[in-house]
C-alpha cells in the first residue's frame, strides 16, 4: 500500500481570518472533501496538521484516515514535509497532496499511482497541467525519503524534485487539476460563480 500524504499545516495566511481547510465545498469544508478523495483510492491517507488544529481535525475525524501532528509546521512547507514524512510508515513510495487543490479527484490521484506501475523506471511521478507544467498529486519513490529530512526554507521538496527531472514522470490532468489552487477570499468567489 502507498500512503498518501495531504498537507493541510497551513495557516491560510491570504484568507484575512478565514480558513481555507473549512471553506465550503459541495456541502462539506474542503479538507473533508480532499480526505474523502484520498480514501477513494484504496490507499492509507494521512493528514499533516500544526499543533492546535482541532477544528480541521473534526473535518475528517470519522473517517478512515490518520492525522500527523507535526511541530515543524511554523516553519512552513518544508518543516511540515520534513516532520510528516518523518511518521509514514514504511512503504515502496510515498503520495504528496496540496490540501488546497480544490479541483483534484480521486481519479487524478489514481492516473498517479497508476504511472508508477506503466513507468518504472522514474522515481517521481507527478501531476501537470494539460500544457505540461508539473504539479500535484506527487508520487515518490521510497528511495528519495530520506532526502526530505533534511529539508529547510518555504520552499517544499522542489530543490529536491528539479534533480529529478529526467527520473520524473508528468501525468496529465485534465482542466489544470494540478495546480488549481484557491488562495485569497476572491478567488473563492470567482470559483464558486463558475459552478454555481
Amino acid at each position: 500500500m502507498i500512503p498518501i500524504l495531504i498537507l493541510a499545516a497551513g495557516t491560510s495566511s491570504r484568507m484575512r481570518g478565514r480558513d481555507k481547510m473549512l471553506e465550503d465545498v459541495g456541502g462539506v469544508p474542503l479538507l473533508r472533501k480532499q480526505v474523502h478523495m484520498a480514501i477513494g483510492t484504496g490507499h492509507p491517507v494521512f493528514i499533516a496538521l500544526g499543533p492546535q488544529m482541532a477544528q480541521r481535525h473534526d473535518t475528517f475525524r470519522d473517517l478512515d484516515a490518520t492525522a500527523i501532528t507535526v511541530t515543524q509546521a511554523a516553519e512552513g512547507l518544508s518543516g511540515t514535509l520534513r516532520g510528516a514524512i518523518a511518521q509514514l510508515p514504511q512503504c515502496e513510495a510515498f503520495m504528496i497532496v496540496l490540501a488546497d487543490l480544490v479541483a483534484l479527484t480521486t481519479k487524478d490521484l489514481q492516473d498517479v499511482l497508476n504511472a508508477r506501475d506503466e513507468q518504472p523506471d522514474c522515481t517521481v511521478w507527478r501531476g501537470a497541467t494539460q500544457d505540461g507544467k508539473p504539479g500535484h498529486p506527487i508520487l515518490i519513490d521510497q528511495s528519495l525519503r530520506s532526502s526530505f529530512a533534511a529539508l529547510q526554507g518555504d520552499h517544499g521538496g522542489d530543490n529536491i524534485l528539479q534533480t529529478l527531472r529526467d527520473k520524473t514522470c508528468l501525468v496529465r490532468l485534465k482542466n489544470q487539476h494540478a495546480r488549481y489552487d484557491l488562495d485569497t477570499p476572491e478567488e473563492w468567489a470567482a470559483w464558486r460563480a463558475t459552478i454555481s
